[in-house]
């Protein structure tokens, strides 16, 4: 790995890092608004609709600009967002704008990988880029509850700058000054990744035209036999991450009655998990073996069920390092393959701005039903063994499917294959 690399990675950390400290943030400013319990999961909806309503243009702009600027600018819009919550603007509004930013994000890091590194490497950079981004939301996630806390917001308030008043005067103000300082951090390392040199074709400005181009890719995506698998595999794991995290958070505070603060920890030990599954999956699993480990995402399903017999913290840690290890392990992988079939297929922005529009259709979709669910106020329990059957019962068809695509061809060939 170059060192080039390794700069798009501090970005990347130091950006999600600020994301998830703020979703802690934004959820506690929820808490103190005295806002209904449904529109708690409503705040990553509001993050995500940017990735759907967006998907056809992002991948275009993250194609006409050395990714590096491109990362710099749509970063420049997550401080935006942030800022707006300084100034009291409602926290589903504000956190639309960080998923704006996001989303505009995330081709760029994702396609610059592709452009960077050679096919064989893939694997192993999502293996570092997965592992360290699931550091970030660890440490983010802690960090945010510890931003939240009574104790530690009271110390920060209690800073003072003679001469100058800054306006921050709320245990929110002073952890959302923090976590724009991170935003800016992550900005500044922005500016120093390299450009790759790759160019792609003029990008059209029409938005009938991209719409047109967008559904192209999407339909070649679904179509090949390999990419279909990937997407499948990659769209149910984020819409049953993303869900997961609030359903971790319900569960902390109904069966084991932790406050947010603490309930934000145990988020941090899934994703711990889930990092030394990412590392093992990209040291262990070569690109033309990535099919191979879809069995995990059965085995997840079916330990998220555990969750209901767990109502001590001791138990808890290791369940959820276990559940995160299966998760990092099965879609880092799927992650590769995914970008490897549309790097060949069409461009890199493009295919990863198909990925990310499949993948949170999965989480709006996902976050909706349970939102639902919580209005209902169904019990936590019942939430989490239909959760569980879902992941083992859909990973099960998309094995099926894989299944009766490999009596027809043969995977590792098209692995291997290399756009011309």
């Amino acid at each position: 790995m170059n060192r080039g690399f390794f700069t798009i990675m501090a970005a990347q950390f130091f950006s999600s890092l600020a994301d998830n400290a703020l979703l802690i943030a934004a959820i506690a400013l929820l808490t103190e608004m005295k806002s209904p319990a449904w529109m708690t999961p409503l705040l990553k909806l509001f993050f995500v609709l940017s990735y759907v309503l967006l998907a056809a243009f992002v991948g275009a702009f993250a194609d006409s600009l050395p990714k590096g600027r491109v990362m710099f600018f749509t970063n420049l819009i997550k401080i935006f967002g942030c800022g707006m919550m300084f100034f009291h603007v409602h926290p589903l509004l504000a956190y639309a704008v960080v998923g704006f930013g996001a989303a505009a994000y995330s081709p760029a890091k994702y396609g610059i990988l592709t452009e960077l590194l050679p096919p064989e490497k893939l694997v192993a950079a999502n293996g570092w880029i997965e592992g360290l981004t699931v550091i970030s939301i660890i440490l983010g996630t802690v960090m945010g509850g510890a931003l939240v806390n009574p104790h530690v917001s009271s110390e920060l308030l209690s800073f003072d700058f003679p001469m100058l008043d800054t306006g921050v005067n709320t245990p929110a103000q002073a952890a959302l000054s923090i976590i724009s300082v991170i935003y800016v951090m992550a900005a500044l390392i922005n500016l120093k990744i390299p450009d790759t040199g790759a160019r792609y074709p003029h990008q059209p400005h029409s938005p009938f035209k991209l719409i047109s181009d967008f559904a192209g890719c999407y339909a070649t995506l679904w179509k090949d036999k390999l990419g279909q698998i990937s997407l499948a595999v990659t769209t149910l794991f984020w819409g049953a991450g993303a869900t997961l995290q609030f359903i971790v958070l319900k569960w902390a505070e109904k069966s084991l009655h932790m406050p947010l603060d603490r309930a934000a920890i145990l988020q941090g030990v899934a994703a711990i998990g889930m990092a030394g599954g990412a590392a093992a999956a990209a040291h262990f699993v070569p690109l033309k073996k990535s099919l191979s480990v879809m069995p995990l995402g059965v085995a997840m399903g079916a330990v998220v069920i555990a969750m209901t017999q767990v109502h001590t913290t001791w138990l808890a840690y290791p369940l959820l390092v276990l559940i995160g290890a299966l998760s990092g392990f099965y879609v880092v992988p799927m992650n590769a393959l995914l970008q490897h079939r549309g790097y060949v297929l069409m461009s890199a922005g493009h295919s990863i701005a198909v990925q990310n529009f499949n993948e949170n259709v999965s989480v709006l979709t996902m976050l909706v039903l349970y939102a639902l669910m919580v209005k209902l106020n169904l019990n936590v329990d019942i939430v989490i063994i239909m959760f569980g059957l879902f992941v083992s019962g859909t990973m099960l068809l998309v094995m099926r499917k894989h299944a009766a695509n490999q009596a027809v061809y043969d995977s590792v060939t098209l692995i291997g294959e290399h756009r011309h």
